[in-house]
């Protein structure tokens, strides 16, 4: 099998079997690209070996590029390869025993939960747009939603008697997220008194949050409501939606939630991806000897 016809196998297993999203497919085709411009068409993909791999991540480190992108580079390459095995087009994969460049996890920025009160409290209700903002944060930080799941977020999606919003997330999984009843009332709010005086557009009808034009809103403007938000409220901090969802996790596991349960909500596929909450729990615990221990 010579390499386009590879990658346009691989690429319909990544649309149609895993369902993943066009953004993560081009992701995905961009770095298998780069691998196969690489090889020059010199080893087909069931000749490659584990050589000609660290070639390439010697390369593209020599190229300057951050642990971060070798890394996502790496684990596109070695989907690819799994997927030729189980295709049975390859009987060996040669990216089974691949280490690649060792990654330092940056811990997100998290907010206190004085400085989330802040946040919230501080947008003015008085105009349209203070309102659908303010249940919009509401729901941000109640259900750790990623800031594309708050912009998608469907009204016939949202059980609020049962206290349980269904989110469309990555790879469109659905999953059931438990909503609280601040975010409930502040989101009742806005639906009783704002959203039915909009002019709202076809397509959009079953759309919660909506602009002043009646579709839904963009990332991009959810971004700029947090940003004034926190300006508002005098918080310093660089922050964005995802901070929200950063915050919510980190006070749930603060607080004793069961990690797995993070994980559920959350919607992340692994427990390690997850698991960087703990060591943000364990940076609260230290500052919390240091602030009242008498002798730390």
């Amino acid at each position: 099998m010579l390499w386009p016809e590879a990658i346009r196998a691989f690429k319909n297993y990544l649309k149609l079997e895993r369902g993943l999203a066009p953004n993560s497919v081009e992701s995905y085709l961009r770095d298998l690209g780069a691998l196969a411009s690489f090889l020059d068409g010199k080893v087909a993909p069931n000749t490659v070996e584990e050589d000609h791999l660290y070639a390439f991540i010697e390369t593209i480190s020599e190229m300057g590029l951050s642990s971060s992108t070798q890394a996502r580079m790496l684990s596109g390459i070695k989907a690819f390869f799994e997927f030729l095995r189980l295709e049975k087009i390859r009987d060996t994969d040669p990216t089974a025993l691949l280490v690649g460049p060792k990654l330092i996890r940056k811990l997100p920025e998290v907010l206190q939960v004085k400085e989330v009160e802040a946040l919230l409290e501080g947008i003015d209700l008085s105009t349209p747009e203070g309102t659908r903002n303010r249940a919009m944060l509401e729901v941000l930080y109640s259900s750790g939603l990623r800031v594309s799941e708050v912009v998608n977020l469907q009204i016939s999606r949202c059980f609020f008697e049962e206290g349980y919003l269904q989110v469309r997330g990555k790879g469109s999984k659905t999953r059931l997220v438990p909503i609280g009843k601040q975010a409930i009332h502040y989101t009742e709010i806005y639906k009783t008194l704002v959203r039915p005086s909009l002019d709202i557009k076809k397509g959009y009808e079953d759309h919660l949050f909506l602009n002043r034009r009646g579709a839904a809103l963009s990332r991009v403007m959810v971004f700029y409501v947090v940003k004034n938000a926190a300006e508002a409220a005098g918080i310093q901090k660089t922050i964005s939606p995802h901070t929200l969802r950063h915050s919510f996790a980190t006070h749930l596991v603060e607080g004793g939630a069961d990690l797995r349960a993070v994980q559920e909500m959350l919607g992340h596929e692994s427990i390690l991806t997850t698991e960087i909450y703990t060591h943000l729990d364990r940076a609260f615990l230290q500052q919390t000897l240091r602030e009242f221990h008498p002798r730390a």
